[in-house]
């Protein structure tokens, strides 16, 4: 069985695809400071408590398990956060990603699936946004994640360490199962917000903007399930495994939702209702990210497999699971 250092495995997304290694035969290390991460989401394979900063953290891993690849999510990423503190963003997203990448050459692991962000894309000229988009971030975490994209080329060309960056959409969505879910302790995204003014863990949900240029005057986003993000992960490791050459894919469905259409389908789902406060928009926030993601189902053989529906009942489950919500 290959090991597979997977930092920040103890994150969202960062669990979710070591469930879907474990099952696809892989055995997934997770590496995290669990700043942001929950010890109780590592559940299939080893936790390694360390710092992608500290380079004796990664060596000593490294050492023990000799992985043949790398999956990569240890970031910090609150857009907002990122414009106050935008040191913390660089030191940790990039530097910590340049340190992580020395280490790897260290030690020939020559293979690292990269957690990127459409972020990188800034304001979108054309949509659906396709890779081939201009890449012009309008915040420092978009910023940092595009700074490791190009240092990846780099060190492909130096020391042939090959690379896959997925740039997601807007993760959504939690394990069928019910084993691990959505949980941050500073909650940003639209859908479990909304779910939690569906179950009263807050009072009423904010819409930031009702006069965009789409069908409703709210922002249209595309939300994809976060197994299809891990899915996504696996294949791209496998491909690299295989030999593949460096590359980048969009993780998105290619549809979007408005602000509205989310919140009534989760009052739909949840048989509840929901109080809305409409709000000023957000400086900076685009009227459309909807991505285009022909060439990732055509390279990698990807399908997006769950839809806004199942999204949102799966995501419902697992906060109506959480003692802290009832």
């Amino acid at each position: 069985m290959q090991n597979i250092i997977v930092t920040g495995g103890a994150g969202y997304i960062g669990s979710h695809t070591c469930k879907v290694l474990k099952q696809s035969g892989f055995n997934p290390i997770t590496f995290d400071n669990l700043v942001h991460g929950h010890k109780e989401f590592v559940k299939w394979g080893p936790l390694e408590i360390g710092d992608i900063t500290n380079r004796n953290h990664l060596d000593r891993v490294f050492d023990l398990y000799k992985p043949c690849a790398v999956v990569h999510f240890a970031a910090f990423a609150y857009v907002g956060e990122s414009v106050q503190k935008p040191g913390k963003y660089y030191k940790n997203n990039f530097c910590g990603t340049l340190n992580l990448l020395e280490a790897m050459k260290d030690h020939n692991i020559k293979n690292i699936v990269f957690s990127s962000t459409c972020s990188t894309y800034g304001n979108p000229v054309v949509l659906p946004i396709s890779e081939e988009h201009v890449q012009n971030p309008i915040n420092p975490y978009g910023s940092s994640k595009l700074m490791i994209e190009r240092m990846l080329s780099d060190f492909d060309f130096a020391y042939k360490i090959k690379s896959v960056s997925l740039r997601y959409f807007n993760a959504s969505g939690a394990d069928f199962d019910g084993e691990i879910g959505e949980y941050h302790s500073q909650e940003t995204h639209l859908i479990p917000l909304v779910i939690f003014a569906a179950l009263k863990r807050i009072s009423f949900i904010n819409v930031f903007g009702n006069d965009y240029d789409t069908h409703d005057g709210t922002a249209i986003r595309d939300y994809i399930h976060v197994n299809d993000l891990a899915n996504a992960h696996v294949l791209a490791l496998q491909y690299l495994l295989d030999g593949g050459e460096s590359d980048q894919f969009n993780l998105g469905t290619g549809r979007g939702y408005s602000v509205l259409e989310i919140i009534n389908k989760v009052k739909v789902v949840s048989k509840r209702e929901i109080d809305v406060r409409i709000c000023e928009k957000r400086l900076g926030d685009p009227a459309i990210l909807v991505a285009q993601n022909k060439k990732i189902c055509e390279k990698l053989g990807w399908k997006p497999n769950f839809d806004l529906d199942q999204i949102i009942e799966s995501a419902l489950k697992w906060h109506e699971s959480q003692i802290i919500y009832r």
